[in-house]
This record gives C-alpha cells, sequence and structure tokens, in this order.
C-alpha cells in the first residue's frame, strides 16, 4: 500500500498516461478513475491525483451520486477544495447540457423503450415528481418536451388544460405524458390512473392523441399504453 502511495503521473510510462491514451484511443478507452483524474489534474499535498480521483468516487459511493453530489459535500473530501469542486460540478452540468441538446426534432418515438431512452437519465435521479409531455409530429418524431408540473402527483395540479396548452400552440397531432416516481418504483398509483383518464378525454375532444403515459423509476420504466391501462 505505501508502494502504491508514492506512484504518481511522472512515474508511469508515457504511453500509458491517462491524456496519452486518450489522444490515442479516444476517451471510452479510460477508467472512471483516469477520467476522473484528468479533470482534476493534480493530486494533493501527499496524495497522487489517482488517488484522489479513487477516493473522491469511493466516498461518492456510485458514479451516479456524481449527479446530485453539491459543491459543499465535494469540498468535505480531503485534498478537494473550491476550485477542483467548482470543476467537477462544472464538467457534470456540462455533459448534461450536451445530452440534452440533442436535436429532439431527429428522435422518433415507437414504442416506450424510445421514451425511455430519451429521458430517463435525466428524470430517475429526481428528488420530485416532474410531469412533462413530449410533443409529436405526424410521425411521432419529438417536437418539444414541455415540464408541466413539479410536485406531487394529482389532479389540481396535472389540469388537462395545463397539459395540452403546449400541444395546441405548436399545432402538434399527438403527446406523450412522462412522469417520475422519485421512490424508484414505477408502479402506477390510483392517483396516475385517474390523471391518464382525464388526459385520455380531454385528447379525444381536442383531436390530440396522448399515445402512452410512461413512468420512470429507479433505471426502470412502466408504460401504461403496455399494461392496458390507456
Amino acid at each position: 500500500m505505501e508502494q502504491m502511495k508514492q506512484i504518481m503521473v511522472r512515474d508511469i510510462p508515457k504511453d500509458e498516461r491517462p491524456r496519452e491514451r486518450m489522444i490515442r484511443f479516444g476517451p471510452q478507452s479510460l477508467s472512471n478513475v483516469e477520467l476522473l483524474a484528468i479533470l482534476l489534474r493534480t493530486g494533493s499535498s501527499n496524495e497522487s491525483v489517482f488517488q484522489l480521483a479513487q477516493k473522491v468516487l469511493s466516498e461518492l459511493e456510485t458514479l451516479q451520486n456524481l449527479n446530485d453530489v453539491t459543491l459543499e459535500e465535494l469540498t468535505k473530501i480531503k485534498g478537494i477544495g473550491p476550485a477542483k469542486a467548482i470543476q467537477i460540478k462544472g464538467a457534470i452540468e456540462l455533459g448534461r447540457r450536451v445530452v440534452k441538446s440533442i436535436p429532439q426534432d431527429k428522435i422518433q418515438i415507437r414504442s416506450p423503450r424510445d421514451v425511455a431512452n430519451f429521458i430517463l437519465e435525466d428524470m430517475k435521479h429526481l428528488k420530485q415528481e416532474h410531469f412533462i409531455a413530449l410533443l409529436l409530429d405526424t410521425k411521432n418524431q419529438i417536437i418539444a418536451k414541455e415540464t408541466i408540473s413539479i410536485g406531487s402527483l394529482n389532479s389540481s395540479i396535472v389540469h388537462p388544460r395545463e397539459v395540452f396548452k403546449p400541444a395546441i400552440k405548436k399545432s402538434v397531432s399527438a403527446i406523450i405524458v412522462v412522469h417520475n416516481h422519485p421512490s424508484g418504483d414505477p408502479t402506477p398509483s390510483k392517483e396516475d390512473i385517474e390523471v391518464t383518464n382525464r388526459l385520455v378525454e380531454a385528447g379525444n375532444i381536442l383531436g390530440i392523441d396522448l399515445l402512452d403515459h410512461v413512468i420512470i423509476g429507479d433505471s426502470r420504466y412502466i408504460s401504461l399504453k403496455d399494461r392496458g391501462m390507456l
């Protein structure tokens, strides 16, 4: 263990260093520790950058927790000061924005799996319920993603008027609604089913089809259409 502590970037053969390997083989060839080490750039007075990166990932327990960790929590890790904490959070936010910048009008929805692939990563770690409408054109391509409400799902908050307002404004032919369960269990509640039924009725009147209601859990999802509830 003591021998491992002495390993610094300069002690690693040049062609095995993370930056050189990234240049030669691409970022996908690097481990999580190596990617974080590149981001941190330097270690602390008694740790190499690799040890510091490993410690950060160990204390966070899972890579997913990087999404939610705060600047304050990061700076509590010995060796991580405000500058390094800001570098980490800035990189995470930039990555999130890159994903969101993918043109939505090229994403076609053919199944609930397509919905989950599009939105699950953004929603599965949210601490509150978010109710979202995906607006679709005649080819079931996503025109826009609209957040309708944030908070506990109930019929007074998720009113058909608010759900279909952006759909009417953009003259779309169909929508898919999505919301998350912070508990991680995507099993639909009685309230979920009641809200869905109201939206189906409103859509029939307006001539805008509600194609599905997808509930997101922790890396899982349930389609009410697949369950025969829509």
